[in-house]
């Protein structure tokens, strides 16, 4: 496979998309609701592992953490790695796995091996998440 150079405003979107991602993870392992919402789209959609199939807006996203904090197992852990980022002019993409764990039926902790997919648009300047898609390899 031939690698093609990166022009450097390409380069310089990408690296700045991967902070952002990184410190959306921090956020969420601090339960900080203000720091995962910050460089979300009001209009973001999102599909979850748990229900509801489909997330649409801002408030609903932020509904599904509250489903999240409730049932992560404490101090919650959730990480992001093997990130990778493609950003055109005005819009990105980026995946990566991540890791958390929650708590089941019984309380015990439960560890949780999921993808992510991002797509995100260039507004005024800076990266907003368009779309969020968490999943976890069918059984």
């Amino acid at each position: 496979m031939t690698e093609h150079p990166v022009p450097p405003a390409q380069a310089a979107d990408e690296a700045e998309i991967f902070v952002l991602i990184e410190r959306w993870s921090r956020a969420v392992r601090k339960e900080d609701r203000a720091a995962i919402r910050r460089d979300h789209d009001d209009d973001i959609m999102m599909f979850d592992v748990p229900p509801p199939f489909q997330s649409r807006g801002i408030e609903a996203y932020m509904d599904t953490w509250e489903l999240f904090f409730s049932n992560a197992a404490k101090p919650v852990m959730f990480e992001v790695s093997d990130i990778e980022v493609t950003a055109g002019v005005e819009v990105a993409f980026a995946t990566a796995t991540g890791r958390c764990v929650t708590t089941d039926a019984e309380g015990e902790r439960e560890p949780v091996i999921f993808r992510l997919t991002m797509g995100l648009r260039k507004c005024d300047g800076h990266w907003r998440i368009t779309h969020e898609h968490h999943s976890v390899p069918a059984e």
